[in-house]
């Protein structure tokens, strides 16, 4: 099934106390997100701790969406640097009836556009039912994708890639390509985006601010005022003060303990911080009590 426009989160992972995935729940969080408002959820971003999950915990999780009911909502996150991890992964996913991913290119090492489309090219050579949404987020990767390398990729592999997520935001407002998805990768970025002709975001703050991204992105093609968006804008902002995944992890560990274990080196926020985190969104009237979007 294509990709279509949206709202996603960066879906979180969840883990057992022995700190391997928790597969069932991390899929029930998503199975959430959707019956929340979302158009869909994005398994293994960076927000779901992508790079420190091993590549059977992942298979583990793609075994059991293969008769999920909510399965064309779901697309992958390969988050690996090996090129041939990520070839192993997307054609076990693909196997499973998923063939729709959010790639990033290597991290850590130093390379140019043209390693990027080598890159890209190897995977497609090798699954090309893939359907890929690049993810530009120099931040991470150490590396940000320019406007001519996107539309060499998408010249040269017209069906397999179609779209980005932008997440260095060097490209939301200047790139034009038909029929080409493009995706801010905050709250702070989706109306202006969606006044531009983005398709819409991925975010990880998605995963508490579900009907409120949704309500925004129905009215602004509704026609509505935007009651909503200055809200959103603002928890953003509020989560944006500290480490996202921590704050994330911290915030939806008041209603439920199974969110407070996280993969080192990752950790949860400190007391103060948290106390602080939740004192800020309460000024807003949001807190996880009143069904995460009050």
């Amino acid at each position: 099934m294509a990709i279509k426009k949206g709202i996603y989160a960066a879906s979180m992972s969840i883990f057992n106390q022995d700190l391997s995935l928790d597969v069932d729940f991390t899929i029930k969080h998503s199975e959430k997100l959707i019956q929340s408002g979302l158009h869909g959820a994005i398994f293994f971003g960076s927000t779901g701790c992508a790079q420190l999950i091993s590549l059977d915990e992942k298979k583990k999780l793609i075994d059991k969406l293969n008769n999920n009911k909510l399965k064309d909502h779901f697309i992958i996150g390969s988050g690996t640097n090996a090129l041939n991890e990520n070839i192993e992964l997307m054609k076990y996913s693909i196997k499973n009836g998923i063939n729709r991913f959010l790639l990033m290119p290597p991290a850590y090492y130093k390379y140019d556009d043209e390693g990027a489309y080598t890159f890209y090219a190897n995977v497609i050579q090798k699954v090309p039912e893939s359907k890929i949404i690049l993810y530009n987020f120099e931040k991470l990767s150490g590396y940000k994708f320019s406007i001519s390398i996107i539309e060499k990729l998408v010249k040269d592999f017209p069906k397999q890639i179609v779209g980005v997520k932008d997440s260095s935001y060097n490209l939301y407002e200047k790139l034009e390509i038909p029929n080409f998805m493009i995706f801010p990768g905050s709250e702070l970025k989706l109306l202006k985006g969606l006044e531009l002709g983005n398709s819409g975001i991925i975010s990880a703050i998605c995963n508490v601010t579900a009907p409120l991204a949704r309500k925004v992105y129905d009215d602004f093609h509704n026609k509505k005022k935007q009651s909503f968006n200055e809200k959103l804008c603002a928890v953003r902002k509020v989560f944006d003060n500290y480490n996202l995944i921590s704050g994330l992890h911290s915030f939806m560990s008041i209603e439920n303990e199974k969110y407070q274990r996280i993969l080192p080196p990752l950790s949860l926020l400190s007391s103060s911080q948290t106390k602080q985190l939740m004192s800020e969104l309460k000024k807003l009237e949001f807190s996880p009590e009143k069904n995460i979007a009050a």
